[in-house]
């Protein structure tokens, strides 16, 4: 898709930059990679996950939605999410041949943050800059907060694990995985036509 206008732009929610950057650096991009320390990004988008992609059109508008894709399939056998599907659908946008959704469209399925999402975010900002100011035990508690408000949201969740001394990969974070899949929750919500599936 090289020469028709599309950028793709990258944004890793990290703990600290040299957390990130190993990562961005074995990827070797040719794209812009960016680092977002203080979770802006999410705020800004409601995104709870990763990877969540969205696109956004020359006029800065979002033309889809926050969405689950992959690059590749190599998480397939986990996300049961094929690739193909999502980069498809994106070839065809970007080329013209199949437009965007329409406006009304974006805004049925673009999620919007309840009043306890965002004082999920408010605990979460909050501890932060408690940790950032060498006082892990008072930012220990409201991580714990804005995750009991926002069960949903694994940005924070998962994301206040590397600073709590948690390996975000281990044994703590599969048990709340298991824990929240075991009672019929999807871990990733990918949009119906990524998904494969028609809503009802």
């Amino acid at each position: 898709m090289t020469g028709q206008g599309f950028t793709v732009i990258t944004v890793a929610l990290d703990k600290t930059a040299e957390d990130a950057r190993p990562w961005i650096e074995k990827a070797q991009p040719t794209h812009p990679a960016l680092i977002d320390t203080r979770h802006v990004l999410a705020d800004l988008y409601n995104v709870v996950n990763v990877p969540t992609i969205f696109w956004i059109d020359e006029r800065g508008r979002i033309v889809r939605p926050n969405d689950v894709a992959f690059g590749t399939d190599t998480f397939k056998h986990i996300t049961g999410l094929e690739s193909a599907r999502h980069l498809a659908a994106l070839r065809a946008w970007v080329s013209g041949r199949t437009p965007a959704p329409g406006a009304d469209e974006v805004r049925r399925q673009q999620p919007l943050p309840s009043a306890e999402d965002q004082q999920a975010r408010a605990e979460f900002g909050l501890g932060q800059w408690l940790w950032a100011q060498g006082r892990p035990a008072a930012a220990e508690r409201h991580f714990v907060r804005g995750g009991e408000l926002a069960p949903h949201d694994f940005t924070i969740r998962r994301g206040t694990m590397p600073m709590r001394g948690i390996d975000p990969m281990g044994p703590q974070f599969r048990e709340m995985l298991q824990s929240w899949v075991g009672a019929g929750r999807p871990y990733y919500r990918p949009l119906p036509d990524t998904a494969g599936t028609k809503e009802n």
